[in-house]
């Protein structure tokens, strides 16, 4: 260890008195600028959380407001009426000299007194204008006279130069819908999947449900919806995501990619020093919360309290269920490379340290010749596995290296260097974005520390990426990070000519500490059953990303669509070619509009989707383009109806999962319930959003744009059963969980008495992204293992679906025309030839 070589090597030469007193004089300076320094960060949160608190007023306000009562005593006015007197009175009796001064102090309560008051109300006004919804149900383009005016109310209301968290104690609390509105969108959005003797039966569970189990159930809802910040969103987070006992790599992490068509730099040290640096600046600008809200319109403000705990946070496991704990501050990170472990300082004491110095850390990780020792190398294994094995590991674990385990869990967030290189080839472009997009979902199995917040993964030619733990935020936040820091180490950081980044070495900062596991003996073998599984579930996902360039946003624009429904209706198409039937499926859509608000399920598989697919499937027979544009038009507009009900607070699925969990906790029988949460999701889709787009020049430079990411397939199982010794799934418990909800995952409850929710195996998940205005990047995964889907097929029948919708506009023939030339080419090939890196 690095900290024992310097205490060894350390060797008292001072002697002399004189040197007695510098070294005292020395370490007293130090103890000083060490105390100084913390004193002054916490001065600095407490002072943001004040400006904050006030908000939409500041101190400023109260200064004006203070002066003005001075203004009106000195013009023998008394704007109080007699309430500063009453004050004055019950202060102490200084003594006649000090009258004036008791005057001063009656004022500056009374002022106090009344900017608090007029704070509240402030508070209270915007709280009720955050309230209304009726901007998203407009159609786009037009405004009615009541969105112009709460517009400019808003705008007079909010105050200027707000921080992250400036909004939060103004956003309104998401409502419960009621329980009627759910049931009925429920059975619409089910009718187009069930036959009619099923829909006829659920139909008739509904009405039971109604008339016996709604009411009581819905009553417990009100009530927390008056006492909690949120109604769903702290169940939510505990019942999908802590008390799961899957496996988090592919059932509920996610991952995100670097720039696409170039790298920086190939220096790998270089690359993760300036990738380290800009994560830290990030971090540093949301502690003093200068990161400005996301504010939907230019106006309304989304919800900010995930970004608390992007930094420091690590999922811990435990026998039941698991926690998050989130440390206030962290100068470490925690690194892995060839199966050994490392703490690197990130800071000196003059603060953080350079890009440069980060690279030289790293480097010094990379040029370490030391083998891993026996079963360290796998390790992380644990972390993949079903989280009752890890947390029994993990006690044992802690009693013999706790001090390894607290340096990786108490770090900012975990490095991963591979050592391999990763990202688009010339030479096999469509299965090097395949290997690229499962090198970040799954890796190897045991490369990865799946319990903390995020890792950043740093292959050995450069390139980036992240693998993102999902029970601490949605993909938002984590995004809008990303993009932060690609845009900094690339455009702001830079590098030097010679790939290395800018600035100089600095020789004297320690080596990296290698960290040591002492491993009990009863933890070989749960590494062992643990890699084991994960390699199994690793081999068993398939990835596909594809870019579609044929056409993109703009294009859609000028359609005068949505961009997000016209990609929904145009995967109902291409699902329906894939499996030949409908499907439910789970698109996600943010109830961020709302206090502590996170997801809410769009059922993208509307009667009228349905209908466009099957008029697109008899076009030449019996149906025109005429008919069939007629008809997508119809699915796109309830699609987007579907999606502002969602983002307002109206959605079905959060509210049937709510008043699910308070059916279990008070052993109340709801066979509707039970019937709801045994559906089979076989499609879970996302759009990722590019939510900073002033940070990067699509237009001067459109191949510096984030190509997305991806989850895993919808799937039904958390592990292989070879995680049991006795080869069950013992350890799974009995709970029969799928993924844990990703950005459009699905869910189910987990109790002590178990809801079986029937998944199979034969589910994809797609996430897309918008890359400029040209090109639409897919992320499909799916299972091996299943005979029924395959991840390349169906990027093959998304391409063939997008380029049918396009030919029903006259614009769209011509792109598809210029297609066919292509038609027969390979698919790994549909972008043509790599722009120079």
């Amino acid at each position: 260890m690095a900290e024992a070589h310097q205490a060894v090597g350390f060797r008292p030469s001072l002697t002399s008195d004189v040197a007695e007193a510098d070294l005292s004089a020395s370490a007293l300076q130090e103890i000083y600028l060490s105390g100084l320094r913390s004193w002054k960060r916490h001065l600095s949160r407490f002072w943001n959380d004040f400006l904050t608190g006030v908000f939409p007023a500041s101190p400023l306000s109260w200064l004006f407001l203070f002066s003005a009562i001075q203004l009106a005593w000195f013009l023998q006015l008394d704007p109080s009426l007699g309430l500063t007197e009453k004050i004055k009175e019950l202060l102490p009796d200084w003594g006649g000299q000090h009258h004036r001064l008791r005057g001063v102090l009656a004022a500056a309560l009374f002022a106090s007194c009344l900017w608090g008051a007029l704070i509240f109300t402030l508070h209270v006004a915007l709280r009720l204008l955050l309230s209304y919804h009726g901007w998203l149900l407009e159609p786009h383009g037009a405004m009615s006279s009541p969105t112009k005016t709460w517009l400019a109310l808003v705008r007079i209301f909010s105050g200027r130069h707000p921080m992250l968290f400036s909004y939060q104690r103004s956003l309104p609390r998401q409502p419960v819908p009621s329980v009627q509105d759910t049931v009925r969108k429920y059975l619409e959005s089910v009718r187009p999947v069930l036959s009619d003797e099923d829909f006829d039966w659920t139909a008739g569970l509904a009405q039971e449900f109604l008339r016996l189990q709604a009411s009581l159930l819905q009553w417990y809802l009100q009530l927390k919806s008056w006492w909690a910040s949120n109604y769903v969103s702290d169940w939510w987070e505990e019942f999908v995501y802590l008390r799961s006992r899957n496996s988090l790599m592919v059932n509920s992490n996610y991952y995100m990619m670097d720039f696409l068509y170039v790298t920086p730099t190939p220096v790998q040290a270089a690359r993760a020093g300036n990738a380290v640096h800009a994560l830290l600046l990030y971090r540093h600008r949301l502690n003093r919360q200068e990161i400005l809200p996301t504010l939907l319109m230019g106006m309304r403000p989304l919800c900010s309290a995930q970004y608390e705990k992007i930094f420091n946070t690590t999922r811990v496991p435990g026998a039941q269920k698991d926690h998050l704990r989130h440390l206030r501050d962290s100068r470490h990170v925690a690194v892995f490379h060839r199966g050994r472990f490392f703490r690197v300082g990130t800071h000196s004491p003059s603060g953080l340290l350079s890009p440069r110095a980060l690279e030289q850390q790293f480097q010094r990780i990379l040029d370490d010749p030391s083998p891993a020792c026996p079963h360290e190398e796998h390790l992380a294994a644990l972390t993949a596995a079903p989280r009752d094995l890890w947390a029994q590991a993990r006690r044992s674990l802690k009693s013999r290296a706790g001090e390894a385990l607290e340096a990786v869990e108490g770090a900012a967030f975990f490095v991963s260097l591979d050592s391999e290189p990763a990202g688009l080839t010339r030479e096999d472009p469509a299965a090097s974005l395949d290997a690229y997009a499962h090198a970040l979902l799954a890796g190897r199995g045991h490369d990865r520390w799946y319990d903390k917040s995020f890792t950043l993964i740093v292959f050995s030619n450069g390139k980036l990426g992240l693998s993102v733990e999902h029970s601490w935020a949605d993909c938002p936040v984590s995004g809008h990070m990303w993009e932060f820091t690609l845009a900094t180490e690339c455009f702001q950081l830079g590098y030097s000519v010679d790939g290395h980044c800018k600035g100089h070495p600095e020789p004297s900062l320690p080596r990296p500490q290698r960290l040591h596991w002492d491993l009990p003996d009863k933890v070989h073998l749960s590494i062992a059953l643990a890699l084991r599984a994960a390699k199994t579930l690793s081999g068993d996902t398939d990835c596909h990303v594809f870019p579609f360039s044929h056409f993109g946003k703009s294009f859609i624009r000028r359609c005068h669509l949505s961009s997000d429904s016209f990609i929904q209706t145009a995967l109902q198409l291409a699902h329906f070619r894939d499996r030949g039937r409908f499907c439910l499926t789970y698109e996600s859509a943010m109830t961020r509009l709302f206090l502590e608000g996170r997801t809410e399920t769009v059922r993208s598989c509307t009667r009228e989707a349905c209908n466009f697919v099957r008029a697109m499937e008899d076009r030449e027979k019996t149906v025109g383009d005429s008919q069939c544009l007629s008809l997508f038009r119809l699915a796109v507009d309830k699609h987007q109806a579907l999606l502002k009900a969602a983002m307002s607070g109206q959605g079905v699925d959060r509210h049937l999962f709510a008043l699910h969990i308070v059916s279990q906790l008070l052993h109340l029988q709801a066979p509707f319930l039970d019937q709801v949460h045994s559906e089979q999701w076989q499609l879970a889709t996302s759009q990722i959003p590019v939510q900073q787009t002033h940070l990067f020049d699509v237009h001067n430079y459109p191949d510096y744009v984030s190509s997305g990411g991806g989850f895993g397939p919808v799937s039904g199982t958390g592990g292989p059963g070879a995680l049991n010794p006795d080869g069950g799934a013992g350890s799974l418990h009995t709970c029969l969980l799928p993924p844990a909800s990703w950005w459009g995952g699905t869910w189910a409850f987990c109790s002590p008495r178990p809801v079986p929710f029937q998944v199979d195996d034969h589910g994809y998940g797609v996430s897309y992204i918008f890359m400029g205005d040209d090109t639409v990047t897919f992320h499909i995964s799916s299972k091996k293992s299943s005979t029924k889907t395959d991840s390349h097929r169906l990027g093959q029948h998304i391409e063939d679906a997008l380029l049918d919708v396009a030919s029903l506009f006259q614009e769209g023939q011509r792109l598809k025309r210029g297609c066919r030339g292509r038609g027969e080419e390979d698919a790994g090939n549909r972008r043509g030839s790599l722009p120079g890196h």
